[in-house]
């Protein structure tokens, strides 16, 4: 599904990137670990459309987001593409329920739709009780869930996350650990994660390690059972997805 060639990337005289080959499957959680300044983040962002690499193709469902224009790789991301951050980046003025609908709005759905798709993920994630709670009302561990929810309401193809648990507890790091592996095993949601934790990496269907700028390991081969559940729809109901 996603398919890596000889990206590079440089920052002034600073070669961060040095010629980047990675293959992802669908369904597939891939962990990306290394020191700081091995480039994972860039690589991560590059492939989210956030930034350009200086040369390399990167293709996402067929589609060569390098040679994308800057309109076109906003439509891209907007529909093949969910982000998860560190410190959730939720909007404070506005409820958890509103923060999940805003990218689906955004792309161009009705308001019914997105809030519907925005009350299905809730109920997914146990947080009905939540939906009109502002972040400043929200734990650490619901901000975060909040957060996947958001990236998941267009339905992307993939979801990239980076340090999705690097700010949480160990009990709410946990939880949202299982959720992600939740997501694959029910609905085959593909995950990219950039992370510190060994315990999660450890956990992941594959690890590729980066060292200066490239790839050093990619352990764990990919080999899970690729029979899932049907996915996400507007007309499921919550026991659908509890079951």
């Amino acid at each position: 599904m996603i398919e890596i060639r000889n990206i590079h990337k440089t920052f002034g005289t600073l070669e961060v990137l040095r010629g980047i080959d990675l293959d992802i499957s669908a369904g597939e959680i891939v962990s990306i670990v290394g020191p700081s300044g091995a480039g994972k983040t860039t690589l991560l962002q590059i492939m989210g459309t956030l930034d350009k690499a200086d040369s390399g193709t990167i293709r996402i469902c067929d589609t060569d987001i390098t040679r994308l224009g800057q309109k076109a790789l906003a439509r891209f991301r907007g529909q093949h593409i969910g982000f998860v951050f560190q410190f959730h980046q939720l909007l404070p003025e506005f409820t958890a329920l509103e923060n999940i609908m805003m990218p689906a709005l955004i792309a161009g759905q009705s308001y019914r739709q997105a809030k519907d798709r925005a009350k299905e993920l809730l109920s997914f994630m146990n947080l009905e009780q939540r939906e009109e709670h502002k972040p400043a009302q929200l734990s650490g561990g619901e901000k975060q869930r909040i957060a996947v929810a958001r990236a998941l309401v267009n339905k992307p193809s993939v979801v990239l996350a980076d340090e999705p648990s690097g700010s949480l507890d160990s009990a709410n790091k946990a939880e949202l650990h299982q959720l992600f592996f939740r997501l694959r095993d029910e609905f085959g949601q593909t995950f990219v994660i950039v992370t510190h934790d060994e315990g999660l990496a450890a956990q992941t269907d594959r690890t590729i390690h980066l060292r200066d700028g490239q790839v050093v390991d990619a352990f764990q081969p990919y080999d899970y059972d690729r029979t899932i559940k049907q996915p996400f729809s507007p007309t499921a109901t919550s026991e659908t997805f509890l079951a």
